[in-house]
């Protein structure tokens, strides 16, 4: 996806603004400032240097000589002459904004990112109204994932250059991330205005629209995009996906390899090809796919399990656990493909195996909730999480890859504002240490030989309706998974029905060539349970026909990097 991500250095890069006095210099100056100029944004950053210097040697506290000095010494790699050259200038003249929007994009560059808060913010206490700082800072914070923050600071860009489209595709991709996709389509919009022909703002709108699950607009979208830029290779990549699930597969395939003609490292393009065409029946070439993209990326666990399934399909059941040895040998505890491995082992025969890794009874935590304090009860407290997780605005129908059918999704939901989920944060992150506690590491267990050190949470709800269910899935990115049970239908508890409306653990994916009767264990939802299981155990939610709404808050507990 094209962030439209502008680094933006000085405004000294398209003008100058004077001397530190108000005063223009003499003309001499004024013009070797404009060279100076032009060869940064031409690239001799050296040149730009030499000649910053020999204005120096005539004013040594010319601000926009040593601003932009500053800048050329950043762009050839020399950091401390860079720093220390604008904290001269600082120095010198405290209230110069730009130095301290050229102080924050360096640090930024450097990942010291509260240093390059600190900057932004600084040049804001002195020009409220700076957009460059604005924007910045907003780049800043969606990179590190302060996406509320993020989506201000871009907001307030926007409003002070409406024409400039790239802090307005920023936004947009925030509140896609953010779950606002309605948002985030207004956002493309307004990025449209200024540049009417932008393939990227129209990949992009594509991108939120197959996010909720219009892939028609999605489609539309892309092929727009595609009409301004016939070789924008993730818009190929993306139409192929959307021509996939509506399966169109020979045209989605045809996408794919366009894709690659644009781009032969393309990753993603090559396991989808493999997929597409597995579907089609030609295994051989969807091994052949598979095999390239893990030539190019032989950590992704995505096409390693997805080779196994053409393995199982062919019969070859040992050399598919054998592909997961060697992949788990060098990425120990790796959810997906722990998650395949049990069902290989499984159609192999090794149901003892398969049954220590995904072993129901020793690695699922089943507990009930204390009323929080500030509610009278549990009802009361569930009853404003139902209200909360209903009318949050990232709540809609879930698209079709989700795992959620017949159902609504929300975005993250532990935000700045977390109402009556602040409560339930606590509690969760108790039964993420009960669960640590209670099963410690143990070196003969794949699992729990090596236990992430620091965790972050992240949460969502899942709204289910008549026939509404879920799909047999895990969470590859998490290391522990787990559900809260806000609101169950009375059919959930009736015994005529079971089980319908239950979780089920240990049931794979339909689209894996499975022929053994899968080993598998159900949980009956009751409002206030809460369960933690680990993130590679395939799970799904039993379809239930009854006209009323089934609850729940689905949460991810993910190793933070370095852990």
């Amino acid at each position: 996806m094209n962030r439209g991500e502008r680094r933006r250095l000085s405004k000294l890069e398209r003008q100058t603004r004077g001397a530190g006095n108000g005063s223009l210099p003499d003309g001499d100056i004024t013009t070797s400032l404009s060279q100076a100029i032009g060869l940064l944004q031409a690239g001799a950053a050296g040149d730009a240097l030499h000649l910053c210097q020999q204005i120096l040697s005539k004013q040594p506290k010319n601000p926009d000589a040593l601003n932009l000095c500053a800048v050329a010494h950043f762009h050839l790699g020399n950091v401390e002459p860079a720093l220390r050259t604008l904290q001269t200038l600082i120095e010198a003249k405290p209230d110069h904004v730009e130095a301290y929007n050229n102080l924050g994009n360096m640090f930024r560059t450097l990942g010291r990112f509260d240093a390059a808060e600190a900057a932004y913010r600084q040049a804001l206490e002195i020009n409220a109204d700076y957009f460059d700082a604005h924007y910045n800072l907003g780049i800043m914070l969606e990179s590190v994932d302060r996406l509320d923050e993020a989506e201000t600071a871009y907001r307030k860009a926007g409003k002070l250059k409406p024409d400039f489209p790239e802090a307005f595709l920023n936004l947009g991709n925030v509140l896609k991330a953010l779950g606002a996709l309605e948002e985030a389509i207004a956002a493309y919009q307004q990025a449209l205005e200024p540049a009417a022909e932008n393939a990227a703002v129209y990949n992009n709108i594509g991108n939120a629209y197959y996010e909720l699950g219009d892939l028609d607009q999605a489609e539309t979208a892309y092929r727009r995009a595609l009409e301004i830029n016939p070789n924008f290779a993730d818009t190929h990549y993306n139409l192929g996906i959307v021509l996939q699930e509506n399966d169109h597969l020979d045209e989605a395939i045809s996408q794919y390899r366009r894709t690659l003609e644009l781009s032969p490292d393309y990753v993603k393009a090559h396991i989808n090809l493999g997929y597409a065409l597995h579907k089609l029946g030609e295994a051989d070439e969807a091994v052949a796919a598979y095999k390239r993209a893990i030539e190019l990326e032989p950590a992704n666990a995505q096409v390693h399990a997805n080779l196994g399934d053409v393995l199982l399909q062919q019969g070859k059941r040992r050399e598919a656990v054998a592909l997961c040895d060697a992949y788990l040998q060098q990425h120990p505890g790796n959810t997906g493909v722990l998650a395949f491995k049990a069902v290989a082992l499984h159609e192999l025969g090794e149901r003892e195996q398969a049954n220590m890794l995904v072993d129901f009874d020793r690695l699922i935590l089943a507990s009930e909730l204390q009323t929080p304090p500030g509610f009278a009860s549990l009802s009361d407290f569930n009853a404003a999480l139902a209200h909360y997780v209903g009318t949050h605005p990232t709540l809609v129908a879930a698209p079709s890859r989700h795992a959620t059918r017949f159902g609504k999704h929300s975005g993250e939901l532990l935000g700045p504002e977390k109402g009556p989920i602040a409560a339930l944060e606590r509690q969760i992150r108790q039964a993420v240490e009960d669960y640590r506690r209670s099963r410690p590491a143990d070196g003969s267990h794949p699992f729990l030989a090596h236990p992430p050190k620091r965790l972050r949470i992240t949460a969502w709800g899942v709204v289910l309706g008549a026939q509404g269910h879920q799909v047999p899935h895990i969470h590859p990115s998490a290391w522990l998974s787990g559900v809260y049970y806000v609101r169950v239908p009375e059919l959930v508890d009736a015994p005529d029905q079971r089980p319908a409306g239950w979780i089920e653990f240990g049931r794979p994916p339909e689209h894996f060539h499975c022929q053994a009767e899968p080993h598998v264990r159900l949980f009956q939802p009751k409002e206030g349970l809460l369960l933690l299981f680990p993130s590679y155990f395939y799970h799904r939610t039993v379809p239930f026909a009854i006209e009323d709404t089934r609850i729940s808050i689905a949460f991810d507990v993910s190793p933070l990097p370095g852990t």
